[in-house]
């Protein structure tokens, strides 16, 4: 994949989405979800939880990044999106192959989207559908960047965790996406958002950043409830 050329002062535009979350993905590093599971502490529950409703999220993140793969540019940009939404679908059937194991607590109730959780993949296809290619490309671009940075933060945590146990759930999961596979699909996912950067008006650049700033305030949101969920306001 050959990488656009930037502006003069080299700065990428995914560069500057970055450092617009500065405080966002601080307040990510700090949530005690994330502290937990890299100790290997987090409650059963509280991980299924996560990974009901990241299953959830996952069906609607996959016609977002099908939606986006619509608008492309150009053919190659097309396939890197259309892949990324079938791997989506693929790591969804994941979760289903650990939901339905002996690792994590039954539950006899069909799971349902929290407010974070619909809210996340509600504004990723609308904006995947309404909003001009770079600025819906921006906002696809936190789940994949953030996972990666979460789980680097977390390897060495999920490293000591398999030490004692190498069939611990929440190691293993941290070691999927502390991967060089999953990093070079990021690398790719930023490319493609900096020559969309390259190719927006002055005004799709500022949307960008927007987008991008929203998407990871869901990134937060969405990590947070699986421990402190917030129950929807009636219940039926």
């Amino acid at each position: 994949m050959t990488a656009p050329v930037h502006s003069v002062d080299s700065v990428r535009h995914t560069d500057r989405l970055w450092e617009a979350t500065e405080q966002l993905r601080a307040a990510i590093d700090d949530l005690k979800f994330l502290t937990l599971l890299g100790e290997g502490t987090l409650p059963l529950d509280a991980f299924r939880t996560y990974i009901e409703q990241d299953q959830l999220y996952l069906d609607g993140y996959a016609k977002a990044l099908s939606l986006l793969a619509s608008k492309a540019p150009d053919a190659h940009t097309a396939a890197f999106w259309a892949t990324s939404a079938a791997s989506a679908v693929e790591e969804a059937s994941l979760h289903e192959s650990l939901l339905r194991g002996d690792a994590l607590p039954r539950r006899d109730s069909r799971p349902e989207h929290s407010a974070a959780c619909l809210g996340y993949v509600s504004y990723l296809i609308a904006t995947a559908a309404t909003e001009p290619y770079p600025v819906a490309a921006a906002a696809i671009l936190p789940c994949f960047w953030i996972y990666a940075d979460v789980a680097v933060g977390l390897s060495v945590a999920a490293k000591d965790v398999l030490s004692r146990n190498p069939e611990h759930p929440y190691a293993r999961w941290v070691s999927t996406y502390d991967s060089e596979e999953f990093r070079t699909v990021v690398d790719g996912a930023r490319i493609l958002v900096d020559a969309a950067g390259d190719q927006a008006t002055e005004a799709q650049r500022e949307q960008m950043v927007q987008a991008f700033r929203i998407a990871t305030r869901y990134e937060l949101m969405f990590w947070d409830t699986a421990l402190h969920p917030t129950p929807w306001p009636v219940s039926q």
